[in-house]
């Protein structure tokens, strides 16, 4: 039986350094990278925590400082309430008159909503699958249209909103929102549209679909995670909007929850409610909270659509 002699080992030439026996001259490249990866997760998830924390803190003590007493307030300002004093939020629902604050503004976004996304999708999905004399034009004019800053166009639109008759209305704030959140929804929902396979829609017009029957039974259905993305962005930004109504809304029954949430602090600043005016400024923030946290999965799937296709 013949066995394999091992061969002698090559002596090493002065001034090289000898490897070690299981080692390749890649392994510490590849140790080196690890370690920088780990120390950058640590700093990533640390950055992460600490903005998680400064976000959340000032939500969770205007919540905790919305039961407690006017007294409470300013001795223990930190300390949990001794007891749930849901007083604050009655009376700031009913004296301060949040429940009419509430209302207008469910009605004013709500109804821009639904023509913001309406519109905007039938405006994005032509422009993203039609080709037309004028189609890039018209597409960089919504784009133009973010970059104008609206405090420009305050004077000359109360002026517009007033010749029209739509001063201290509903419908023409609904107006105004619609027209000042398009730009925005064209642009987002143009790139959506894209990514969209055009197969589907063929396959629609073979069969015999119409244009409006392939757009609103087919692929508007497909933009679903689309369209809640930017359904959530323009409400947060509609929900949220003091400078138009300020301009455009200077009934004090229409008034929304921004102009109610000024007067609101302007009229307690004086009386020393702030238990009411706290609860008041949850009572308008927790909307935008819920809607947010409910969807929040189609959000992130929205924006990342365009990227995972």
């Amino acid at each position: 039986m013949k066995t394999t002699e091992t061969p002698a080992p090559v002596p090493a030439e002065p001034g090289v350094p000898v490897a070690k026996v299981g080692t390749t001259a890649g392994d510490a490249p590849k140790r080196k990278t690890k370690k920088e990866g780990r120390v950058l997760n640590v700093f990533s998830h640390g950055m992460l925590i600490l903005w998680a924390f400064m976000v959340v803190l000032p939500l969770l003590w205007a919540v905790m400082t919305s039961f407690k007493s006017d007294s409470a307030i300013f001795s223990s300002p930190w300390a949990l309430p001794d007891k749930l004093h849901f007083d604050n939020w009655a009376r700031a629902w009913t004296d301060a008159n949040m429940s009419d604050y509430f209302f207008n503004t469910v009605l004013v976004v709500g109804g821009s909503l639904i023509g913001t996304l309406v519109l905007g999708s039938m405006a994005a999905y032509v422009l993203a699958r039609f080709d037309f004399p004028g189609n890039r034009f018209i597409y960089f004019l919504f784009i133009g249209g973010m970059s104008f800053p609206i405090m420009l166009a305050l004077v000359p639109l109360f002026y517009v909103v007033n010749n029209l008759g739509l001063l201290n209305t509903i419908h023409g704030l609904i107006l105004v929102y619609i027209a000042y959140s398009l730009p925005f929804t064209v642009f987002f929902l143009t790139a959506f549209f894209r990514t969209l396979p055009t197969s589907v829609a063929e396959a629609a017009f073979v069969d015999g679909a119409s244009h409006s029957r392939t757009f609103f039974q087919i692929m508007l259905p497909m933009a679903k995670p689309g369209l809640i993305s930017v359904g959530i962005f323009n409400f947060l930004g509609q929900w949220n909007q003091y400078m138009l109504p300020t301009v455009l809304n200077t009934d004090p029954d229409k008034r929304v929850l921004t102009q109610g949430l000024v007067q609101l602090a302007a009229s307690q600043g004086y009386k020393g409610d702030w238990s009411g005016l706290f609860a008041g400024l949850v009572m308008a923030m927790l909307p935008v909270l819920a809607a947010y946290i409910v969807f929040q999965r189609q959000v992130v799937q929205g924006l990342t659509a365009g990227a995972l296709k």
